[in-house]
Parts: structure tokens; C-alpha cells; sequence
């Protein structure tokens, strides 16, 4: 018996080593500050472990845990949600640490994304960073978040659009295109 609960561990332990910087991405990318992502990626990862045996047996076990962090990101913050998503200054952003294959870390200005990212509602966030930082399709992302696929193009539409209107970030897309 000791044999499986080894072998369980060890496994879950190489899951968690493996896919450790894609899961403190989005939760960075969910909750705009780096602390809050890395308590959110330690919570979820404690709800896994204890339902690893199912969870490792899958068939998508990323897909699983994905759902996991954003039923616990809602859980935590549906109380205060208009305070979470109030706008904040410069200091109340903590820096993201760079993940070299990070696609994101490689835009020119990273603050205005991020700040940017930080206004949008919850359901819209979910689904621009699903969709467009996890590059998971519309019905991942509709698993993911407990909703419909038309939810799912509504919220990242709206997102999106927002996103465009900002300033910072129309100036940083028309400096890209002309490079």
C-alpha cells in the first residue's frame, strides 16, 4: 500500500513540477499580483493533491486543474469583487517573475497590459486570459469556466474590446505593427 501512495505522490509531484510557471501564469494573469497568484496556485494544488487519484487519472489532468484555480480564484474573491477589480496604482501591482518562454513577457509594455487586464470584470478576464494567454479553444475555455461557448466568445469579445480602447495599449499594438 505504501508503494501506491509513493508512486501517486511522485506523480503528482512531477505534474506540479512540470506545469508549475504555466500555472503561476494564469493565475498571475487572474489575480494581477504575484503573491495572490502564488496562494492561488498553492490552494489549488492542495484541492488536487487531495483528489489526485482521480484527478491523474483524467484525460486531461491540466484541464482538471485549470478548472480547479478558477473555481477557487471565484470562490475567493466573489465577496469582494468590486474591490478586486477596482483600478489600482503603480504600487499595487506586484512584478510578475519572467518566465523565459513567457510570450507576455515579451511585450513592450508589460504594466499597461497588466493594468489593463486588472479592470476588466471577472468573467471577461477569465476568458481573455484562457483564450488568449492559455490559447485553449473556446469549448477548453468553456469547461474551464462553467459556462456555455457563447458565454465564453461574449466575455472575450467584450474583453477584448475593452482592451482595445485603452490608450497605452492601442499605442503599444500600432508601434508593433509598424515594426
Amino acid at each position: 500500500m505504501g508503494d501506491g501512495k509513493q508512486t501517486r505522490d511522485e506523480e503528482f509531484q512531477s505534474f506540479m513540477v512540470g506545469r508549475w510557471p504555466r500555472l503561476m501564469r494564469t493565475a498571475f494573469l487572474l489575480t494581477g499580483e504575484q503573491h495572490a497568484a502564488e496562494d492561488l496556485v498553492q490552494s489549488t494544488l492542495e484541492q488536487v493533491y487531495t483528489a489526485w487519484r482521480r484527478v491523474g487519472s483524467a484525460d486531461d489532468p491540466e484541464a482538471y486543474v485549470r478548472r480547479v484555480m478558477i473555481n477557487v480564484h471565484a470562490r475567493k474573491h466573489r465577496r469582494r469583487l468590486r474591490e478586486f477589480l477596482a483600478p489600482r496604482d503603480d504600487s499595487g501591482l506586484v512584478r510578475e517573475l519572467a518566465d523565459t518562454g513567457d510570450r507576455i513577457a515579451q511585450a513592450d509594455d508589460r504594466s499597461a497590459l497588466l493594468k489593463a487586464l486588472a479592470q476588466l470584470p471577472a468573467r471577461q478576464r477569465e476568458a481573455v486570459v484562457l483564450r488568449y494567454w492559455e490559447d485553449l479553444t473556446e469549448t477548453q475555455a468553456a469547461e474551464a469556466m462553467g459556462c456555455s461557448v457563447g458565454t465564453v466568445k461574449s466575455s472575450a469579445a467584450k474583453g477584448i474590446a475593452k482592451l482595445r480602447a485603452i490608450p497605452a495599449l492601442a499605442e503599444t499594438v500600432t508601434h508593433e505593427r509598424r515594426k
